[in-house]
């Protein structure tokens, strides 16, 4: 199972490395002013003011930025329930789709309390580059009154809405693991493992990734220098990432991966069928996780201005592109188009144009909405028989290997000579001049190296985390209990009376 383990990461590492690794830091990933592009993460809680702008009029919040946000967290919940339990309910066998739905509501629900309590002060604070503080727990001073910054100099945002937006990440990505191990594994343990890799996994690639002091702390080279500093590791570096596609989507694929490996392969796969149970479900799901991805794109810019537009279109275009990209494939390789098959390519599509929807242009969009099938399609396929792993729904190939398609595409289309935006510098508050970009090698290089990141940060977490459960309380239920199916060995009910 080992040898296996590592046979996957080392593939994992060649599907996403196509540039060397590790490179110089590269300068910070500059600031948005309120006609520009986004900055490469969401921006935290805005700190105190400096100084010499003690005295300075506070800033309040521009209802419709607030409304904004209130549509876009809103939108975030919906893609994860309903969305995305009925996504996965339909696609597992009918014993088990209340498991499904049941796991994915309750660890919803168990991610948001302990984001309150101790995720968004160790993600969204200045601490170290890989952790925050703890000044915030139990969300401490953070009140109706508080701000939080935006990517645009005085433009801010209600804070306690900043948290709840950013809690919607946090809950829906462990969320995403699940389908990996789906049909087989302990609901407490379910329970147990996600409260462990949201803590070690999630909290500090967030944190390496998004955090930042707020572009209203940057005013010339010295302060944009302390910010840096200040910053989390990858976005120090100027690693991009509009939306997650690091911390979301190969953050819970690589745990995806690793789950599916340590738990082993369900009774009876390979020698009994095991077909969606109603695929009317799951594009009822998917339908409502593409709606809701708008959500979660634009949300990200954090305002309503033309780079929401931008982000906007962009999650529309590439999906729409992905879907009819994969079915094509399908066509060509199996002579029919399938249901499924196209809903796989819409999830690819979304998963990939996560981190570049605010960064690249539309030709970008389309272009990575179209690879994001052909990768996807053979990680779901081919890859995934070279691993031999039993990743029940194709959390891996799909959120693993779409996400880190879409990462390193990000650094090759925000090219500003490939029609994307490039990025901005907070000293002179102008964005997309070429000479800002770092050129689509080095950032391409940036991307790997928080691709690679995310991966052996989620790997080793998730492998740790099983072990020690699966010894206090055990991972898998027995055998004849799986074949029962969980909805009633774990919960006593059943989702059909006929």
């Amino acid at each position: 199972m080992f040898k296996k383990l590592l046979l996957s990461l080392a593939l994992v590492a060649g599907v996403g490395l196509v540039a060397p690794t590790f490179a110089e830091d590269a300068p910070a990933a500059p600031e948005v002013t309120t006609e520009a592009a986004a900055a490469p993460a969401a921006a935290p809680a805005a700190e105190a003011p400096a100084a010499d702008a003690a005295a300075a009029p506070a800033v309040a919040p521009n209802k419709g930025d607030t409304t904004f946000m209130y549509v876009a967290t809103t939108l975030v919940i919906l893609m994860t329930i309903p969305g995305l339990a009925l996504f996965y309910g339909g696609l597992v066998r009918s014993k088990n789709m209340l498991s499904v739905l049941m796991q994915v509501l309750m660890t919803f629900s168990l991610v948001t309390v302990l984001w309150v309590i101790y995720g968004y002060t160790l993600t969204f604070t200045a601490g170290n580059p890989f952790f925050g503080s703890l000044d915030k727990l139990l969300l401490t001073g953070v009140t109706p009154d508080s701000v939080g910054a935006t990517f645009s100099k005085g433009v801010v945002i209600p804070e306690l809405l900043f948290v709840a937006f950013q809690c919607t990440f946090a809950a829906i990505t462990p969320a995403l693991i699940i389908g990996a191990f789906a049909e087989r594994m302990k609901f407490a343990a379910v329970l147990a493992f996600m409260a462990i890799w949201f803590t070690f996994s999630y909290i500090p690639v967030a944190h390496m990734v998004w955090y930042w002091d707020g572009p209203d702390a940057i005013t010339n080279a010295d302060t944009l220098a302390t910010v840096t500093a200040n910053a989390g590791w990858l976005w120090a570096k100027g690693a991009l990432d509009f939306a997650g596609g690091t911390v979301v989507h190969i953050n819970a694929g690589i745990a995806g991966l690793v789950a599916a490996i340590v738990l082993g392969k369900r009774v009876g796969l390979g020698k009994e069928a095991m077909p969606p149970h109603n695929l009317v479900m799951t594009m009822i799901g998917a339908s409502l996780l593409w709606v809701g991805w708008f959500g979660f794109n634009v949300g990200s810019n954090l305002e309503a201005n033309g780079v929401a537009a931008l982000a906007f279109m962009n999650t529309f275009v590439a999906t729409a592109a992905a879907v009819l990209a994969w079915s094509f494939i399908e066509f060509v390789a199996r002579g029919k188009v399938s249901m499924l098959g196209a809903l796989s390519g819409a999830v690819a599509g979304l998963v990939a144009i996560t981190p570049a929807c605010g960064f690249v242009g539309i030709g970008g969009a389309l272009v990575i909405g179209v690879a994001a099938s052909l990768v996807c399609y053979w990680g779901v396929t081919g890859l995934k028989k070279m691993i031999g792993a039993d990743d029940a729904l194709d959390v891996f190939g799909v959120h693993g290997v779409g996400g880190i398609t879409g990462a390193l595409l990000t650094g090759v289309f925000a090219s500003p000579s490939l029609g994307g935006l490039g990025i901005c510098n907070y000293v002179t508050n102008k964005c997309g001049d070429a000479a800002d970009f770092p050129g689509i090698a080095a950032q391409v290089m940036i991307q790997g190296q928080a691709v690679l990141t995310s991966v052996v940060v989620s790997a080793v977490v998730s492998f740790i985390a099983l072990k020690v459960i699966d010894l206090v309380i055990g991972l898998r239920v027995k055998e004849e209990e799986e074949r029962e199916g969980l909805d009633t060995v774990s919960h006593g009910e059943t989702a059909y009376h006929l």
